[in-house]
């Protein structure tokens, strides 16, 4: 049987006496199997991020539960300092202002670093995070004791003034490789990394002026290292004091 367009069936209804049944459902049907037919090939030319896919769900899902809209949480790897869920890529898609701002800052203390010849005690770092200056442990600290050495006070007096002029919060975390410490002041790397960050906080705040609220200060032991602890210049890079600037949604 020769297959009838809408309009032949329209008529014949039409031309019986019979009233036709919503005959405007044919057509919507037709543009609705259409439309799916688009979408379908849409999807089939597309490239799932299977990552970024799970950072929106985490985000929307912050949306309904007790996290402020639009928010998730950051979730950092044990293993390594600075890894974790969010990448610079991820910042620049969902908060490319924050991005723009932390590369801003990145570049002036890098520039701040290499005009005053700080590169031997400082390393500049960029990351999801925020921006990383890390003070190598050699010229800040003795071995197995946390009061600064007299030239690390001569650095951390140049690096105030950069840390003044930015806006954003600052963590100072205090890291020590896995050789173990038990005595009477530091019963183990927990305290010696804490006293290290808090030691550094203090000169910042007191000599400085560093407003208490703008600056934190964290010890993580040998427990995020940078290089596996199986060399003796391994170890000595994983013994560090980290200055983040943090991103600025992270110190709000």
């Amino acid at each position: 049987m020769p297959l009838r367009s809408p309009s032949q069936r329209f008529r014949r209804l039409s031309a019986s006496g019979e009233q036709p049944q919503s005959p405007w459902l044919v057509t919507y049907s037709d543009m609705v199997t259409l439309l799916l037919c688009f979408f379908v090939l849409l999807f089939s030319f597309s490239e799932i991020n299977a990552q970024r896919f799970q950072t929106i769900l985490s985000a929307f899902q912050a949306s309904l539960g007790v996290l402020d809209g639009g928010r998730t949480l950051i979730e950092t790897k044990p293993d390594m300092q600075g890894s974790g869920d969010w990448e610079l890529k991820d910042v620049e898609l969902y908060r490319p202002e924050l991005l723009a701002q932390l590369r801003d800052v990145y570049s002036r203390v890098r520039d701040f670093v290499e005009e005053r010849g700080l590169g031997a005690s400082l390393q500049v770092d960029l990351n999801e995070r925020g921006v990383t200056v890390r003070l190598a442990d050699a010229v800040f600290f003795d071995l197995g004791k946390a009061d600064l050495k007299p030239e690390a006070l001569r650095t951390l007096d140049e690096i105030a003034v950069l840390l003044k002029e930015v806006p954003n919060h600052i963590r100072i975390e205090g890291h020590t490789d896995n050789w173990p410490i038990n005595n009477e002041r530091f019963p183990s790397n927990w305290e010696l990394s804490t006293a290290r960050a808090t030691n550094v906080l203090r000169y910042l705040v007191e000599q400085h002026g560093l407003h208490p609220t703008r600056v934190s200060a964290a010890g993580y032991g040998e427990y995020r290292p940078l290089m596996p602890n199986d060399t003796v210049e391994n170890r000595a890079r994983n013994r560090r004091v980290d200055i983040v600037i943090l991103r600025l949604d992270l110190g709000e």
